[in-house]
């Protein structure tokens, strides 16, 4: 079994965001010193980075679930989370990645193009990690200067992607299955891949390194091809993937065939039809030659043999006569492989130096940067969510609002917490869901979802309760995040100095001995009458008398 994969499904999911925290930082003369709850921390994110040492798939297809780690909590004291650190998965040089679509059980087939990652060094951010929640620290403003809640952190991106290796080689082999092109690369490199005489004997491509002088190529043995091959026939697209971004493409034609309806010219005509209908298909990448604009070259193999060397200087001057090189060789023999090599180092050599300059010549184009265009300061935010209005068939009306901040705002709502509610409430009548759903008809008790899918968070709409001064606990209370300790008007909010803790304690003595002094002269007066002095002994309804009284 070949170790070679060049197409698995993996399912990435970020690392979710900390939770804020929810605190007070206390000291001493100061029971409420405000808030210091610190934020969560970023979640990390999975990352695919084209790497040249990687050169198969093969650990994704054991391990196809991958997730990056998640931010801590945020902790009282100002204390923020730390983040989350993010998960560098190497994939080899011509990686494109693709979302996944297909139902649950079902074979992930290639949907949407994300990322064509065909240089060393290229990344990709697969599944981008949760934002970490507000802290009471950072929710706090003038109006709200004592938050009692926090924001929870927002889970990370989870998606299912397919991964598909398309070999990035300069020359690319291509012929009917045991035309020799494995003997080709065995003899021409230091790659040994499978040789044997049956067809279809190379199953997966097989590289190899050609070094011709100075120069030096890469060299792709890639699945025989049959005619029917772009409509899948055979290896079919597992064959022609592999040629996609390779520079060159080599004719391997079999002049030794015993197959009567086959001929050098048929073959080469065959194989240019498969090429021509797979590439009207292909979506290349900014600087990749067009298939059809690559040079070929024609190998006409098995010289070693006289009826195919005869067939081979036969059918030369038609191959010839369309503008195309051609070479006669031999892999057992090793006839014209020399030339061929130092021809197809040149021929790169070229190529290359074109890629180069084509390159340099974009990178020197100006860039225009624009200013972008500002957001006006009005409440109108209906563009950052959408509202769509529904209708069961009992005729029930229902309304969806979406949109990346309600949604994200949903998420990080602690529902057991009425004023973590009541700030969301804030949050929808400041973006303008509340105007929207009353220009779309909404009546109180309608059913409201926010976000997409099974996931929404359904409520009823009650538009007559005010967003910024419902009850909290059953009672009327000021704006939420208010706290009387922590007005200016109370003077707790600072430490007194020493000469002002001494003239309230003066004020307070002076206002002691005045109290002291009127219930002095009020008893003097008869107003009251201390007990424990008995001012009228005859006095049979006063406290003493009734226990004189009782004791008699």
């Amino acid at each position: 079994m070949s170790a070679f994969v060049d197409q698995v499904t993996v399912h990435v999911k970020g690392g979710d965001g900390g939770n804020g925290a929810s605190s007070i930082r206390r000291e001493k003369y100061k029971p409420l010193a405000g808030p210091d709850g610190g934020d969560g921390g970023q979640g990390g994110s999975v990352i695919l980075q084209a790497d040249a040492n990687a050169t198969s798939l093969l650990d994704y297809r054991f391990l196809p679930h991958r997730q990056a780690e998640s931010g801590t909590m945020g902790l009282g004291g100002d204390k923020d989370g730390s983040r989350g650190q993010d998960l560098i998965l190497p994939v080899p040089v011509g990686t494109v990645v693709f979302t996944a679509k297909g139902g649950q059980g079902e074979r992930k087939q290639p949907g949407e193009r994300l990322a064509d990652l065909a240089h060393a060094g290229d990344r990709f951010v697969a599944a981008q990690g949760g934002v970490g929640g507000l802290g009471n620290r950072s929710l706090a403003t003038k109006a709200r200067r004592a938050p009692g809640f926090a924001l929870l952190g927002d889970p990370g991106q989870e998606r299912d992607l397919v991964l598909e290796l398309k070999s990035i080689a300069d020359v690319a082999l291509v012929g009917f299955p045991s035309a020799g092109k494995s003997s080709l690369v065995a003899a021409m490199s230091a790659a040994r891949p499978k040789i044997a005489d049956y067809p279809f004997t190379t199953l997966v491509p097989n590289l190899g390194v050609v070094q011709a002088g100075e120069s030096r190529f890469t060299m792709a043995d890639v699945p025989g091809l049959i005619p029917g091959a772009s409509q899948g026939k055979g290896l079919g697209l597992e064959f022609l993937r592999h040629i996609e971004r390779t520079e060159i493409i080599a004719h391997v034609i079999d002049c030794a065939t015993l197959e009567p309806d086959r001929d050098p010219m048929s073959d080469y005509r065959a194989l240019e039809e498969e090429l021509s209908r797979y590439a009207d298909r292909l979506e290349l990448p900014l600087g990749v030659i067009p298939m059809a604009e690559r040079p070929r070259v024609i190998i006409l193999n098995k010289a070693d043999l006289s009826e195919a060397r005869e067939l081979a200087e036969f059918v030369r001057p038609d191959f010839e006569a369309l503008g195309l090189k051609v070479f006669i060789v031999s892999t057992a023999s090793h006839q014209g492989l020399k030339e061929l090599g130092y021809y197809l180092a040149g021929l790169v050599d070229r190529l290359r130096r074109q890629l180069r300059e084509q390159q340099e010549a974009r990178q020197e184009e100006r860039v225009v940067i624009r200013p972008l265009e500002r957001r006006r300061r009005s409440g109108d935010q209906s563009g950052d969510f959408t509202l769509e209005r529904h209708q069961t068939r009992s005729g029930q009306t229902w309304f969806r609002v979406c949109g990346a901040k309600p949604e994200r705002w949903v998420r990080q709502t602690n529902f057991d917490n009425e004023e973590a509610v009541g700030y969301l409430a804030d949050c929808l009548a400041r973006m303008g869901v509340e105007d929207a759903l009353r220009k779309a008809g909404a009546r109180p008790g309608d059913e409201v979802r926010i976000g997409p899918g099974d996931d929404a968070v359904a409520f009823d709409w009650d538009p007559s309760v005010a967003a910024g001064a419902e009850m909290l606990d059953g009672t009327p209370q000021v704006a939420r995040g208010r706290d009387l300790r922590l007005e200016e008007s109370q003077g707790l909010n600072r430490r007194r100095t020493n000469s002002e803790r001494r003239r309230q304690y003066h004020q307070m003595m002076d206002a002691r001995q005045v109290v002291r002094q009127v219930m002095e002269q009020e008893r003097r007066q008869g107003h009251w009458a201390d007990p424990s002095v008995d001012d009228d002994p005859h006095d049979r309804q006063g406290l003493l008398g009734r226990s004189e009284e009782a004791g008699q």
